[in-house]
């Protein structure tokens, strides 16, 4: 079976590709590589790398693809307001683009990984079936892509939304800009974990292995029990208030609990059920946000991972590929 995954240099697709190899699937990595290539696995024969954009490659690479999980997008709120029509472009009508192929071309199976930053801020707990609220420029396009590529939805098109909580966790292109990533990360450099104010905003998490793994997991359902269907991938133990979700993490590396305030107050806050998920597929973590910590707390000390990396803060690195006319 041959799997194309967008986006697959990121944070995300570095860990995806490596898990669906090993499941025995031939992968297509399409990226545009502002990270690397060096990420993803080198010489296997099962594997094979595009640099291609998804807003204008040739519908040819769609032959004989059986599934797609498209990755590709601008990540995170903060980067999303950068250049929020280049955002749009991408996270919205590129992502638009490959699904409207996808199906032209005979691929059968289209996995959209959104994100619960729909909900935007939600006093109650919420479910897929909740009202959204995106707040932001990249919440805003992640809806607009969900709705608009649900409708191509059909017998012989399967359709799968996944919106998955806030990511952690070591990944070969590693992120510092999600909260349990940069705490560990604050505490390492600064001796203080970094906390964006002010504290008592809800969000749920969920590990990169494990949003990889609810990715295959929708790729192997029978299509009549996933066909058309939205699911939060993470787990209801996993909703964390930010301040308490520090604490958790200052105690499970085994580090003294200094803080530091950063940011503005954040409006985004919710806490969402993840029941469905585990009902539909059977889905169950294996990493809660300690173990998480602990594994990228060793990755810092053991120098596996450069605490300085630029390209680990994504708006920073973005920022510097608009600056220098990389991006386009």
């Amino acid at each position: 079976m041959r799997i194309l995954v967008t986006g697959a240099g990121g944070y995300i697709g570095s860990i995806l590709v490596p898990m669906l190899l090993e499941e025995g699937y031939e992968v297509i990595a399409l990226d545009r590589f502002f990270f690397g290539r060096e990420k993803l696995p080198q010489e296997n024969s099962q594997l094979k790398i595009l640099e291609e954009d998804i807003r204008f490659f040739e519908k040819d690479i769609l032959e004989d693809v059986d599934a797609i999980i498209d990755l590709a997008a601008l990540s995170n709120d903060p980067t999303g307001e950068l250049d929020p029509v280049k955002t749009w472009s991408i996270n919205y009508l590129g992502r638009f683009r490959v699904a409207t192929l996808a199906k032209l071309m005979g691929v059968k199976r289209y996995i959209f990984p959104s994100s619960c930053s729909v909900y935007g801020f939600q006093d109650e707990i919420v479910d897929e079936t909740s009202d959204t609220n995106p707040l932001t420029t990249y919440a805003k396009a992640n809806l607009k892509a969900e709705k608009d590529i649900l409708t191509l939805a059909d017998n012989n098109f399967t359709v799968v939304i996944l919106r998955q909580a806030t990511v952690y966790g070591f990944s070969p292109r590693m992120r510092f800009d999600l909260a349990i990533n940069g705490m560990v990360k604050g505490f390492f450099k600064n001796g203080k974990i970094p906390i964006l104010r002010d504290g008592t905003q809800w969000r749920p998490f969920v590990h990169v292995k494990d949003t990889s793994k609810a990715m295959i997991l929708a790729l192997e359902a029978p299509s009549e029990k996933v066909n058309k269907e939205i699911f939060n991938v993470g787990s209801d133990d996993q909703n964390y208030q930010i301040f308490d979700l520090a604490k958790r993490v200052a105690e499970a590396i085994g580090i003294p609990f200094e803080y530091e305030w950063y940011g503005l107050p954040d409006h985004r806050s919710y806490r969402v059920s993840f029941k469905k998920i585990k009902k539909v597929l059977g889905f169950e973590p294996e990493y809660n946000a300690e173990k998480g910590a602990v594994e990228v707390w060793e990755a810092l000390k053991s120098g596996k991972l450069d605490p300085d990396d630029p390209k680990t803060i994504t708006v920073e690195w973005y920022k510097y590929l608009l600056k220098e006319g990389v991006m386009v």
